[in-house]
């Protein structure tokens, strides 16, 4: 099966250094794994919103 040289280096990088993967997964998290939604929380914040117009500036004419 054909490799391309990219592939290759990729594979020999992941074996010579194992850890790239645990820190791959962690930064990864950083960005993308969130917090579970605390449904309370979320209500009250939506209830304690301040509605804004649609145009802020001309709000007074």
């Amino acid at each position: 099966m054909y490799k391309s040289e990219v592939t290759e280096f990729l594979n020999e990088l992941k074996a010579t250094h194992p850890e790239l993967d645990k820190e791959q997964q962690t930064g990864r998290a950083l960005l993308w794994d969130k917090k579970p939604i605390d449904l309370a929380q979320r209500a009250a914040d939506t209830h304690a919103r301040v509605k804004q117009t649609p145009y802020v500036y001309y709000q007074n004419i």
